[in-house]
């Protein structure tokens, strides 16, 4: 065994579960991580391994983006300049320059699949993209890494209902299929989308009181987003005594009709009261937190010190260019990083890592360097010696976009 044991050597090694280690070693075989431990026990556990030297790196688990939406990657204009007045308005004018510059086409998938690509040359392994066309599907097979690909079901009204859950009991299981949010899903299609999920053991993602709008809906039953269905023809009068008995929020409302387990995915999650955060925690469900969408949008920030408090680690997601103007997992740990100084430097790191796996239902797989896991590793360079585990974990989270770790992966010869 030892001919096909690699030990590889850092300066650093991250592993996420645990403490970062000094003169760390990752011992990979059979395509599997075998072993993290330190040069001493390594090197003595194994001493015919070969040994590969990665001098001045951190050695880490790969990134996971748990939200994206890369079919939006063309119309990454919409986030360059300067931040809607409205939610609602920001929607309009996606609406508007996609109806311009066309959903589908060459370029649409081009720029989809550069934005892919880097990702995975930051160190992104796994994607879960969201997409009404069939862009993230198609790019799928082309993605280095795991691009878990979910086609996004909306309709609010009654009368596409039938449609809908129409359409969705023809998709195939290995479909991965995920709800838009309460404001534009039926009652009804939400339901039918969670007992499909469950049935296929699948996450099922959706949109969560990202704005203040989404918020007022629920509560007071008027406001921006109430006016905007309205004045697209969508509004159904009848959501009113849906939400009649949920006043708090939307997570309430996704409590009552069922829709919260282990195995539901609520992305951005910005307005939360301490009572729904309780009922996250308790229900199992996962978050996913978009910091530069959040802030580019002006939502607000998400209540992440509380979301930590009650035993939710959240995921991260980049959300798309159309809303972000960079779509990097480095930069949304920057951003943490500058907004929220009561977070500790490993909680966001682990955020960015574990909490994508665990919120993706694949921890078992990637998100930390432990034994059995896929032997992808990173070597993120450090430029300067780090003096101690504090250092380290500071310059990963802070440092920001245009990271390029290197990527090490178990082969039979090096």
């Amino acid at each position: 065994m030892n001919d096909f044991v690699h030990i590889h050597a850092a300066p650093w090694v991250v592993p996420v579960d645990q403490p970062p280690i000094a003169s760390g070693r990752v011992a990979l075989y059979q395509n599997r991580i075998f072993a993290v431990d330190t040069v001493v026990n390594l090197v003595a556990a194994y001493p015919d391994a070969v040994v590969v030297e990665h001098p001045q790196v951190a050695l880490t688990p790969p990134l996971v983006n748990a939200h994206i939406h890369l079919e939006l990657s063309h119309l990454g204009q919409l986030s360059q300049g300067d931040a809607p007045d409205q939610f609602t308005n920001w929607i309009l004018a996606l609406l508007a320059l996609r109806e311009k510059l066309g959903a589908t086409g060459v370029h649409v998938t081009a720029a989809a699949r550069k934005v892919a690509e880097q990702q995975y040359a930051e160190g992104v392994s796994v994607i879960a993209d969201i997409g009404n066309t069939s862009v993230g599907q198609e790019l799928t097979p082309y993605f280095a890494g795991n691009l878990l690909a979910y086609k996004e079901y909306l309709g609010f009204s009654n009368d596409r209902l039938g449609d809908n859950l129409a359409r969705l009991d023809a998709e195939l299981p290995v479909t991965l299929c995920s709800a838009h949010a309460i404001y534009s899903t039926h009652k009804n299609l939400l339901q039918q989308l969670k007992s499909r999920a469950n049935q296929n053991k699948a996450v099922l993602p959706i949109h969560v009181a990202e704005t203040k709008a989404e918020i007022e809906m629920m509560d007071q039953g008027r406001g921006e987003m109430v006016d905007f269905l309205e004045q697209r023809g969508f509004w159904e009068k009848d959501f009113l005594k849906e939400v009649d008995a949920c006043k708090g929020g939307t997570i309430t409302y996704l409590s009552r009709i069922g829709l919260l387990d282990e195995h539901t995915l609520c992305v951005h999650v910005v307005h939360a009261s301490d009572d729904e955060i309780t009922m996250l925690a308790n229900s199992g469900a996962k978050v996913c937190l978009c910091p530069g969408s959040n802030r580019f949008l002006r939502v607000g920030k998400a209540p992440v010190k509380r979301y930590l408090d009650a035993g939710i680690l959240p995921a991260l997601g980049t959300d798309s260019l159309a809303s972000n103007p960079e779509v990097s997992i480095w930069r949304e740990m920057q951003l943490l990083f500058q907004d929220y100084p009561e977070l500790s430097n490993a909680d966001i790191f682990a955020m960015a890592t574990r909490g994508g796996a665990e919120a993706l239902a694949i921890a078992g797989q990637t998100g930390t360097l432990t034994v059995g896991t896929h032997a992808d590793v990173l070597a993120v360079p450090l430029h300067e010696d780090r003096v101690d585990s504090a250092d380290v974990l500071r310059y990963l989270v802070s440092t920001g976009s245009g990271v390029k770790p290197t990527r090490i992966q178990h082969t039979r010869s090096l």
